[in-house]
Order: structure tokens, then sequence, then C-alpha cells
């Protein structure tokens, strides 16, 4: 159980007073909250809204969501808690952030490990997700209904960045996270965690030479205006997981459980696409707005650089589910 933060302790507090209404209303209506921590004008956001709509047209009004974007209750970590809590019914939540808990879950953000759009959806689709959504489930009690492709990340730069030569000695901003240092590290690169609200000064300042995202995230925070490249190195894909609060959905009915399962995959499906689509648009866009798109890169050269990361003993996940997402390549 993690640590209860004060702003937590306020969520409970406000929880509390939710449970009360919701006690005090029909017994077979349920009021829920969708929580997550995305901009509005974003796919998750936009496909959530949409979920929230048709379950509560499928169950007749009996369920009814609200959702609550950009950390309206709190941060990923706090959303997430507040699953522990109570505090949360449904949140999206990255699997690398989800790992800290079930470690086997970092193998869909894991560096290099997919190829491109048609093997995350092997992975979507697979025995392998339906596997690690129940240990995760064995493990927190919480219940993963599906997977959300977040996006591909890519290098923007202040030079180009078209082999594994070219990333020696390349101070690049990174999250504090294992998963982003251990392709970094295998790169040869000097990884500089840095807050994501202070990333565009550091860019523009020259404290380092470049910084990793989905092209659809450098757009929206504009990095490219302080960089000259976008490197399409996609290095790592992200990974959200919808996460249903596990005696929220245990003491659903099997139908509701069924409508709950549906709509949410739907939703899901339906914002990897959106989103897999805007990247495919985005590096057009971002030549128009005058930078240089390098697609020339030695990919096998970065894969052969981070594979032996991938079996060493930082690795979170076990030797068989990385074997198993690696098949799902071929």
């Amino acid at each position: 159980m993690r640590k209860l933060s004060v702003m937590m302790l306020a969520l409970v507090l406000i929880a509390g007073g939710l449970a009360f209404a919701r006690g005090a209303a029909e017994p077979d209506r349920m009021e829920l909250s969708f929580a997550h921590v995305y901009e509005p004008d974003l796919a998750y956001h936009q496909e959530a809204v949409w979920a929230a709509e048709q379950i509560e047209e499928r169950t007749d009004g009996r369920i009814t969501v609200t959702v609550y974007p950009a950390a309206q209750l709190g941060s990923e970590s706090e959303i997430a808690e507040g699953l522990d809590l109570g505090t949360s019914d449904i949140i999206y939540a990255g699997a690398a952030f989800l790992a800290g808990d079930y470690g086997e879950l970092a193998i869909a953000e894991g560096p290099m490990v997919f190829r491109d759009f048609e093997h995350w959806m092997a992975f979507a689709e697979s025995d392998l997700f339906q596997d690690l959504a129940e240990g995760y489930r064995n493990q927190t009690g919480h219940h993963i209904v599906a997977p959300t492709y977040y996006g591909v990340r890519h290098v923007s730069s202040s030079r180009p960045i078209r082999t594994l030569d070219d990333w020696s000695g390349l101070s690049i901003r990174v999250p504090d996270a294992p998963l982003y240092l251990m392709f970094a590290d295998a790169f040869g690169a000097s990884a500089t965690p840095i807050a994501f609200a202070e990333v565009y000064l550091a860019l523009q300042q020259g404290v380092v030479d470049a910084q990793e995202n989905p092209l659809p995230t450098i757009r929206g925070m504009a990095f490219y205006e302080v960089q000259d490249y976008i490197n399409l190195t996609g290095h790592m894909t992200n990974t959200l997981k919808t996460v249903v609060r596990g005696d929220l959905w245990d003491n659903l009915s099997s139908e509701d459980q069924q409508i709950l399962s549906e709509v949410l995959w739907e939703a899901a499906m339906r914002s990897s696409q959106a989103i897999y689509d805007e990247e495919l648009e985005l590096a057009e866009w971002f030549e128009e707005q005058g930078l240089t798109i390098v697609r020339d890169i030695d990919r096998d050269a970065l894969m052969e650089a981070v594979e032996p990361k991938w079996r060493g003993p930082d690795a979170p996940w076990s030797e068989e589910t990385l074997e198993r997402m690696l098949e799902l390549a071929e």
C-alpha cells in the first residue's frame, strides 16, 4: 500500500462525501469517476468521454461515469493510489508506472521492444496481454480492461542523429524512470532527468542537446520551436492501461462487467488508432515548420545495443515474458 499523501487525504474526504451521496441515491444506480492526467483536447480524454456516454446508454442509466481530465483528481501516482483508497474508480495509467506494483507490465514500454504499430496491436490482442493483466490483478486486486497506444517516442535535437555513434555524448533529457535510463545508457547518451515542465527552457538555453517524446507531445509542448531536427528513432513505445478498481469490478453484475469491458476496450482501440493516424501526419507538419526530419535511422544498431539490457539484471520482466513479446512481431 502506498503512503497516504496530504492531497490523497483530501481526496479520501471528498470520496467519503461522494460515497454518502451514492448511498443516498437509488440503490440500483452507480456513479463512477474516470480520472486521468491528459488534456481535454487529446484522444485519450475524448474517447473516455465517449465511453462514459456509452456506458450510461447501454446500462439504461444505471451506471453513470464522470470523466476528470488534466489531473483534476491528482497526479498519475495519486489517482493510482486512489484505486487502493477507493477515491478512483477508473483510471488511465502508464505501463511503466504500473510496473512498480507488477514488474512484468514494463515489457509494454521496453526500449526497442516493439517493431511497429502492428506489433503493438498484436500485443493488445494477445494472450500475453491477458496474462499480464491477470498477474497485475493477482498482485494488486485491480482489473486492467484494455491497453491504449500512447505513441512512439522519437528524439528532437540540435543536431542530426542517424547512427549509434551520433548518440555518443549526446546530452538528452529523459524522465527519471529506469526504463528511460536503460535505453540512454545502452546507446551511450548522457541522460539528464529534468522535470517535464522545465524541458522547453532547458532546450532553449542549451542545458541539454535533445529530448525524446511522441510526436503529438513534441507538437503540443512546442519543443519543435527550440530544436532543429526530429529524428524518427522510435526507440520506445508507450502504453496506457485502463484500470478499474478491484472491489468495484467484483461487485458488478456479469452483465455490467461485460458492458464495461466492451465499451472501455472499444474506446481504447479508437484512441489508439487516432494517435497512430496523428503520428503519420505530424512528420510532414514539422517539416512545414522548418525542421529537418531524419528518417534514415540505423535501428538495427540501436536494437543490437539495447538487447543485452533486455536480458540484464536490471530488466523488470522475465525471459519468458520477453520472448513471448518478441514472438508477436513474427
